[in-house]
């Protein structure tokens, strides 16, 4: 504190009060409650450039206002005597009350102007004080200004860091007990949709992206670019994932959100099927996260979980389904990876060409016995009869676990 109300003050030689300034100064700290009013009236009632509102401390602040007042006044007589502790705490409340710096700094103008009107005046009525103590009595106004704004804006950044630091660890609670599924009753889910800033009600969808290394965010300024997209999100950053809980109103906003992260994504990125309640994020946490492991495809780092029957019932109980599949697709293992997913391609476009023999064959460039050819191979090797609809139901779901959890 001393060194702090030592910058830029004369010595003390130069800075020595003369007597009919002492009386000034003692004149203006014995009414400086009403000079405070006086001065917010000024701040009040003076038309502003800020864009942003300026409002008066509360009433439980007043004496740290009504304190800096006097900090200031005095050091009107002399700089060496301006206590920065008022000033400090003055600007940790503004920065309590959230008001923004440009709207501060022009109401601080506002006041020193009406400041020194108020010294112009009170010089006016002692006799004793001649034009060249009034000069000197304006010039240490000047640095007591300067000392003023030093020590109010350390008080404004210091307290502005805690509050974002209290934020961010909120914030990472309440994700946190989204993501964990915390029993929430209607009251608290709302108190916390409110926090972070999101609707109470669906769609939503949870998106997990792979981080190249700890402490390192996968998609940087994520919540700000999606916000531009009219998506609001909540984000938390884990040590291998940062994981968001994002509100898309409509297929066309989560289209628009999924482009984002195709063009942004660095590493994997698995995005949830929609919910609609938010007591429902774990789950969809579990199916961003089974989307973010499926097997890779150098075309697309993004996969999206599509909430489907079969897709659900694969990734339900990821263990057991993987040991199942395992079990169902044994035959395989001898065969060389590239021919089996050769295979296995082949299954997936007949099943989606409703068993058509000649469509797959269009779609794979081949002839029609080739497609034959290769189902017949994968019934062998599994013991499964593909005309018998419980063992193509199952080699499905085998072949779904593998895509996703193997």
């Amino acid at each position: 504190m001393k060194q702090l109300s030592a910058v830029g003050v004369p010595s003390t030689k130069e800075t020595a009060s003369s007597q009919p300034a002492t009386g000034v100064m003692e004149s203006l700290t014995e009414r400086a409650d009403e000079l405070t009013d006086e001065l917010i009236k000024a701040v009040m009632g003076t038309p502003k450039l800020s864009d942003s509102a300026w409002v008066p401390a509360p009433i439980s602040t007043q004496k740290t206002v009504v304190a800096t007042v006097r900090s200031v006044v005095a050091a009107m007589a002399a700089p060496a005597m301006f206590d920065p502790g008022p000033a400090i705490q003055h600007g940790a409340d503004q920065a309590r009350q959230r008001l923004e710096v440009s709207a501060v700094i022009e109401a601080d103008r506002i006041a020193f102007r009406g400041l020194w009107q108020v010294l112009a005046a009170e010089a006016a009525r002692h006799p004793a004080v001649d034009a060249h103590t009034l000069q000197q009595m304006t010039a240490n106004l000047y640095v007591a200004e300067d000392l003023f704004a030093t020590a109010k804006f350390t008080g404004y950044r210091d307290q502005q860091r805690r509050q974002a630091l209290e934020e961010t660890s909120q914030r990472s609670v309440m994700i946190d007990s989204l993501l964990h599924g915390h029993n929430h009753d209607a009251w608290t889910l709302w108190e916390i949709a409110n926090y972070l800033r999101l609707p109470t009600e669906g769609p939503f969808v949870v998106i997990a992206a792979e981080v190249a290394d700890v402490g390192y965010e996968a998609l940087p300024e994520i919540e700000s670019k999606l916000c531009s997209l009219d998506v609001y999100s909540g984000w938390r950053l884990l040590p291998d994932l940062q994981v968001g809980i994002a509100h898309v109103a409509s297929e066309h906003h989560l289209d628009r959100v999924i482009a984002l992260l195709t063009r942004t994504a660095t590493h994997r990125v698995g995005v949830s099927a929609r919910f609609n309640d938010l007591r429902d994020t774990p789950t969809g946490l579990h199916f961003a996260k089974v989307s973010l492991r499926g097997q890779a495809t150098a075309a697309a780092k993004v996969a999206v979980f599509d909430g489907s029957m079969l897709t659900t019932a694969a990734v339900s109980a990821p263990a057991i389904m993987v040991k199942s599949a395992a079990a169902a697709l044994d035959g395989f293992t001898d065969l060389p990876a590239e021919e089996r997913e050769l295979l296995f391609d082949t299954f997936r476009v007949w099943l989606d060409n409703d068993a058509s023999v000649r469509a797959s064959a269009e779609l794979l460039f081949v002839h029609p016995n080739t497609v034959r050819k290769r189902l017949h191979r994968i019934e062998r090797r599994t013991g499964r009869t593909l005309s018998r609809p419980r063992d193509v139901i199952e080699l499905t779901l085998a072949l779904e676990v593998h895509t996703r959890l193997m």
